[in-house]
């Protein structure tokens, strides 16, 4: 791809902070109360794995899309080797179909001229307006396409998960008091 011409597109700033703050509100606490509870588990292997988690999850969460005139790619960092991105000429766009989810919602797949598929990035910032660059570039149709999770669905996540985090300063509290007797 030409550097001018490329227009990028980053995963959702509320769906990558909301994930990796609840990543962290679920694994934390852990060494803490691994050294309470004296299990055989030690705290320390427990950071380690933390460490490696967020790490994964950070590479996970930092996809981007660049669009041009011929083409879409998806990429991820090159640090990240365990998800691969795809690239697929605009030329060989056939179709946008739609498929449910397992919860209900909507992903939608370009099928390319060889019946491959590819998923439609649905939770990057200014996901509008990559839906218009499908279609200004292919021709198809995308007045229905909608994201998959609105952003105020992140929003109450990330409030509950504040919450679950105000629990995990008590029970560190607990556990490290109870580490103290």
């Amino acid at each position: 791809m030409k550097t001018e011409e490329i227009t990028r597109f980053n995963l959702s700033p509320i769906v990558r902070i909301t994930l990796l703050s609840l990543y962290l509100a679920l694994t934390v606490p852990l060494p803490y109360l691994a050294t309470a509870t004296k299990s055989e588990v030690s705290s320390e292997w427990l950071w380690v794995a933390i460490a490696i988690g967020f790490i994964g999850l950070y590479g996970a969460l930092s996809e981007r899309v660049l669009v041009d005139a011929t083409q879409i790619q998806v990429t991820y960092p090159k640090w990240f080797p365990f998800r691969r991105g795809w690239q697929l000429e605009w030329s060989k766009v056939r179709d946008l179909k739609a498929r449910s989810t397992g919860q209900g919602g909507l992903v939608y797949y370009f099928v390319s001229d060889d019946e491959k598929g590819y998923l439609l990035p649905m939770r990057i910032a200014g996901f509008a307006r990559s839906v218009k660059v499908v279609q200004e570039r292919t021709q198809i149709d995308t007045r229905d396409v909608k994201p998959l999770a609105q952003p105020w669905m992140y929003l109450i996540l990330f409030v509950l998960t504040i919450f679950l985090g105000l629990v995990d300063v008590w029970a560190i509290v607990a556990a490290r008091t109870m580490q103290n007797l």
